[in-house]
């Protein structure tokens, strides 16, 4: 299983460290356990920013940089080993764990930060954390900072200013390294390979959740612990909700189904949606939504680029969408004069992507000093553009009305223009009709 090397968390230490004021201390906790039903947990996923700078899985576990600190920059508060708990929750890395496998210079039990951390975060200047994100850690922060000023008569010295961490280490988070885009690949092989499934096993009569079952048999085949959302599986006039998730209709012959999901390697998301028609044959009407999304998907790829800006891509989907919805009398009027007064968004009301990485929906700015984003080396973004004719539309002939179709890929900018991460799914009619007849 390809995974991120430890290296690489002690490279995003030291860059985050550097980045921080001298004399400073950041503090950051792992994510809490969800309770999914009285005694019984959802399945652990760590914090994405927890997770970005220590790969450690466990939950009660708190990180703390402090730069140029001469017994070690970075410490880490966890639970301690447990035979009695290991017997019925699993092993844990314990304080020699979190040295030996984890890259902590020093570490303590986590029971003990209430004694230890006030000591630690005196002195200190600035204090770094994720304020506003956790109302019970900022309340724990502040206990802190009272433990040093109470005893400020006596000579502590509390800190005098804090900072949100968010900015610094979400800014990070939108580059991506080279170890990153290999995991993020794999996340997406093993999610192309689900959809590939799932319109192989595609026929009237069956329901939307056979589909995900598909989905989910070969996410778990591909070593992926858990899918990166909540899996749209969007037959007939359900494809025309954006955020569906019922997935319990019957699939119809005569309809399409959209899929929009993707699986989670070492918590980097891949997110893909493909569209296509339950009986494996496209009506006229399906193909003539399906090739307009199609050809504005590929018009914003053009447009994914060092030195092009974030919303360029967007622009171009809205270009050829509208254009297109002219041309089969859906929208009536010059081209430009409905884009400019916004008329495309009754059937394309969503925007063409947004960053991915460890979450799917990722991190990082769009704007700049209110300027959209120029995109760089390394960043990854979703192309998602769709049309969504709903049922209950009356200015349209029937023949259009709850034909729903989104085309959703994964890219890494480059140097070049941009890779496509998730190519290996069938996106045209031909491919998509070929795969599908062949599967019968």
């Amino acid at each position: 299983m390809i995974h991120i090397p430890k290296a690489e968390y002690t490279r995003r230490r030291k860059a985050l460290m550097a980045q921080m004021e001298p004399n400073s201390i950041a503090i950051l906790p792992a994510a809490a356990v969800a309770i999914r039903n009285r005694d019984v947990e959802h399945v652990y996923r760590q914090d994405s920013d927890f997770q970005y700078l220590s790969g450690f899985p466990e939950p009660e576990a708190v990180i703390v940089l402090m730069p140029g600190r001469q017994h070690g920059e970075y410490v880490l508060f966890c639970r301690e080993r447990n035979a009695e708990r290991e017997l019925w929750d699993g092993l844990r890395a314990g304080t020699e764990g979190a040295i030996r496998d984890f890259g902590a210079d020093d570490a303590f039990p986590i029971t003990d930060i209430d004694d230890i951390l006030p000591g630690l975060i005196e002195g200190r200047d600035r204090v770094y954390s994720a304020m506003g994100s956790n109302a019970e850690f900022d309340r724990h922060v502040m206990e802190w900072i009272n433990v040093i000023r109470s005893k400020a008569h006596l000579g502590a010295q509390p800190p005098n200013e804090f900072v949100a961490l968010d900015h610094l280490l979400h800014d990070m988070r939108l580059y991506k390294s080279a170890a990153e885009v290999r995991v993020m690949r794999e996340a997406a092989r093993i999610s192309c390979a689900a959809h590939v499934r799932a319109m192989q096993a595609s026929r009237a009569g069956l329901h939307e959740f056979s589909l995900e079952a598909e989905l989910d048999y070969e996410f778990r085949k591909g070593g992926a612990k858990m899918p990166a959302y909540g899996s749209i599986v969007a037959a007939g006039r359900n494809s025309c909700i954006l955020h569906y998730q019922q997935n319990d209709a019957v699939l119809k012959d005569g309809d399409l189904v959209l899929i929009d999901a993707g699986c989670e390697i070492d918590c980097y998301a891949s997110d893909i949606t493909r569209t296509w028609p339950v009986n494996g044959k496209f009506s006229p009407e399906q193909k003539a939504i399906y090739e307009i999304v199609l050809a504005s998907q590929e018009a914003a790829f053009k447009q994914i680029a060092p030195n092009k800006h974030w919303n360029q891509a967007h622009e171009a989907t809205v270009q050829v969408i509208t254009a297109g919805l002219v041309k089969l009398g859906l929208l009536q009027g010059d081209v430009d004069e409905l884009i400019a007064s916004e008329a495309y968004r009754a059937f394309y009301m969503h925007r063409a992507g947004h960053w991915l990485g460890m979450d799917v929906h990722d991190v990082g700015e769009y704007k700049v000093g209110g300027e959209w984003r120029v995109l760089e080396v390394g960043m990854a973004l979703t192309v998602e553009p769709g049309i969504y004719i709903s049922p209950d539309n009356q200015t349209v002939a029937k023949k259009w009305r709850g034909i729903g179709v989104r085309i959703e890929d994964d890219v890494v900018v480059t140097k070049q223009g941009c890779e496509i991460l998730t190519g290996g799914v069938p996106k045209t009619v031909a491919e998509i009709e070929a795969l599908m007849a062949a599967a019968r």
